[in-house]
């Protein structure tokens, strides 16, 4: 059972110094209160995570001011002394009561102050958060030439009322959740509650129960402990950093996880189709869109396959390819010392070096090392005989196909696969990658997220209407009247038939 505020103010400071050994960002602010009777009081905080300026002019200043000025008679007001200091004697928007020691210990440490007043078993809780914050700004891992280019920040009321200012429903609930026995992680959990299938809410809530865990640091831990199979390479929840995203998907009947401390949201459930559209989909012309996504799926397929049907080709089944090429392909492999399958592994190796070290080094640098790196890398090994100038295109195809992929984590994901069809090609041929292929595509089929089909409309769920005018190609708006069909919304129809 928790441990219950003292009467004692004396007893209480030093309870919270106990709890607060050695912490010397806790700061405590001393005051005397009362007209007539002068009893003491004192401010807890947290030196950091408060604004000084909301404790010092709405908080202690008034309250002196009502002191001195005979308006706050503890004699008189004992009994209800801390009601009648929420009410007329402080001015901040948000004052509660609260007297367990552990509930004030978490609120001083999420950024409130609180107010303990001698002779008195209970304490205001005071809203005052004000840490450092970085301010809304354009989202850099989701772009778009037409759209909106406000992002995610890092704090979480700042995320919600981004979402809150598109979704302008009262039927739009944000549930607060804390999440990790120590870091208490603050987790918003966003729905509409006449849309959402209350099976998917429950199942949401019920993995959220169920992570036990020191520390939520990022969104991505939470995504890891609360997916359906976490040793599957690809994603089974969605993640942006852009709020019109989110709101988005609150009107299809999805749920939307907003974590603190990080500009990512997490939205489930995900499938292929959700992972291979872009927010920009629905700001373009419908022909546009329609062409885009089905380059998208060129590109995935490209980005898995391309080395893969290389190696497989050159190896084993040379006779496929015409023969003018044939002959080109073996002048351009005549003075190359490797096979095939070591030529492509030690492209794509320095590949995967030169996007990780350009990940790592932001900025310019890491532009340049990217573009510089691949140039002369490229143009060097092709000189010296190590490859085949085929191969660097091959390779050069591969990278921007994975690239053109709106996912990053789906892009990761098929380019851990694409080595794994290497190995596949170096050893079986075409036999190999259609292997590859096959167990794959099982594996994909048989992938949840959070009980609804990884490949869905097209297994498990059957193909329903709301779903083919927006998966492979995206119909006008005008024809799309029905939520996707896949989240099994309350509410199907979203616009009235013209």
């Amino acid at each position: 059972m928790s441990e219950i505020i003292n009467k004692s103010l004396d007893q209480n400071i030093q309870n919270f110094k106990n709890i607060f050994k050695d912490c010397g960002d806790i700061g405590y602010r001393f005051i005397q209160i009362g007209s007539t009777q002068k009893t003491q009081a004192c401010f807890i905080f947290s030196d950091g995570l408060i604004d000084k300026q909301i404790i010092s002019e709405y908080a202690i200043q008034l309250l002196l001011t009502t002191s001195e000025g005979g308006d706050l008679d503890m004699a008189k007001f004992k009994s209800n002394i801390m009601d009648t200091i929420a009410k007329e004697a402080i001015a901040i928007v948000e004052v509660d009561e609260e007297t367990e020691v552990d509930r004030l210990v978490d609120s001083i440490l999420s950024g409130e102050t609180i107010l303990l007043v001698d002779g008195i078993s209970k304490a205001l809780v005071l809203s005052s958060r004000g840490w450092p914050t970085r301010g809304v700004g354009e989202p850099e891992t989701e772009t778009v030439v037409r759209g909106p280019r406000d992002g995610f920040a890092e704090t979480l009321k700042i995320n919600t009322t981004l979402v809150r200012r598109r979704v302008r429903d009262p039927k739009m609930k944000i549930k607060t959740l804390q999440i990790g026995r120590r870091s208490k992680t603050d987790v918003a959990v966003l729905y509409i509650e006449d849309i959402v299938n209350e099976e998917l809410l429950k199942e949401v809530f019920k993995r959220l129960d169920t992570v036990d865990i020191d520390a939520i640091l990022d969104s991505a831990m939470l995504e890891q402990l609360i997916e359906d199979d976490y040793l599957s390479p690809f994603p089974q929840i969605e993640n942006t950093e852009r709020p019109d995203t989110v709101a988005a998907s609150l009107y299809e009947g999805r749920v939307a996880l907003l974590v603190d401390n990080t500009p990512f949201a997490l939205i489930v459930p995900a499938t292929l189709g959700t992972l291979l559209q872009s927010a920009e989909d629905y700001y373009s012309r419908w022909t546009i869109s329609s062409v885009l996504r089905l380059l998208r799926i060129l590109a995935g397929f490209l980005a898995i396959l391309s080395p893969a049907l290389y190696i497989a080709i050159t190896s084993f089944h040379p006779g496929l390819i015409p023969t003018k090429l044939t002959y080109y392909v073996a002048a351009s492999r005549i003075n190359v010392p490797f096979p095939a399958v070591v030529e492509a592994f030690l492209m794509e190796i320095t590949i995967e070096l030169l996007r990780e070290a350009g990940t790592r080094i932001s900025g310019p640098i890491g532009t340049t090392i990217g573009i510089v790196g691949g140039l002369i890398i490229g143009q060097a090994a092709v000189e010296a005989g190590v490859v085949s100038p085929l191969m660097i295109i091959i390779v050069a195809i591969t990278t921007i196909a994975a690239f053109a992929l709106p996912s990053y984590e789906l892009a990761s994901g098929l380019r851990v696969c694409r080595f794994i069809f290497m190995i596949l090609a170096a050893f079986l041929g075409l036999y190999g990658i259609m292997l590859g292929v096959v167990v794959l595509s099982t594996h994909m089929i048989r992938l949840n997220s959070f009980g609804i089909p990884f490949t869905s409309p097209y297994s498990g769920l059957g193909i329903q209407e709301g779903d083919l005018k927006d998966t492979l190609i995206k119909a006008p708006i005008q024809k799309l009247e029905r939520r996707p069909q896949f989240t099994f919304p309350k509410n199907k129809r979203r616009m009235r038939r013209r």
